[in-house]
């Protein structure tokens, strides 16, 4: 971002703009997403999206961190209802709290936490996501979060991604059967990491 909004009123606004990113993205694609569409969607003069945003790589940028921050604060918020200890239940709320963005957040299908178009504008999204994960994960499993957990979750959350990626391909609110194997995938991997010898 060209600059962080500090007033109530621009952070509305910035607000505005990436919500209007969101839709315009569900409706025509990366591909199509302009800088006036969204202005337009929004509201807003262009020049507002240009005093936050230099392109539309750095809009959608912003919206990937975005959601990757709602998406944290979401499975921070389910696993406080998962008993401590528990890391099955701690990775499907992970696993759960991505299927609910996918099928509901706008614009998350196609950007969720960064642009596969554009790899310059948020480098290794899938290591952000696992850097999460994981430090949620170490303190509810009371394991500290060093190297061997974070490459875990790297290989997990990589594997997942694709398979998932797979079944949202296949059919828009996501093909079952390919969840299902994407789920089965991360329980038998991180059983093996997790329950064995650290």
């Amino acid at each position: 971002m060209r600059r962080v909004p500090v007033q109530e009123r621009s952070a509305e606004r910035l607000t505005r703009i990436l919500d209007a990113c969101a839709a315009v993205l569900d409706e025509t694609g990366y591909e199509g997403l302009t800088t006036r569409a969204v202005a337009q969607r929004a509201g807003v003069p262009i020049g507002s999206v240009y005093r936050f945003f230099g392109n539309k790589r750095a809009l959608t940028d912003a919206l990937a961190h975005r959601n990757l921050d709602a998406y944290a604060e979401r499975v921070a918020a389910r696993v406080t209802g998962i008993e401590h200890g528990d890391w099955r239940g701690a990775v499907d709320a992970a696993f759960d709290e991505y299927l609910v963005m996918m099928r509901t957040v706008p614009g998350f299908g196609l950007v969720d936490f960064g642009v596969p178009s554009a790899p310059e504008a948020m480098p290794d999204a899938n290591l952000q996501v696992a850097e999460r994960v994981a430090a949620l994960l170490a303190v509810h499993l009371d394991r500290p979060l060093d190297a061997a957990l974070r490459r875990t979750m790297l290989v997990g959350v990589e594997a997942v991604d694709a398979v998932l990626q797979l079944a949202f391909r296949a059919d828009p609110t996501g093909d079952a059967q390919l969840i299902d194997e994407a789920r089965e995938l991360l329980h038998a991997y991180l059983g093996c990491r997790l329950e064995g010898p650290r």
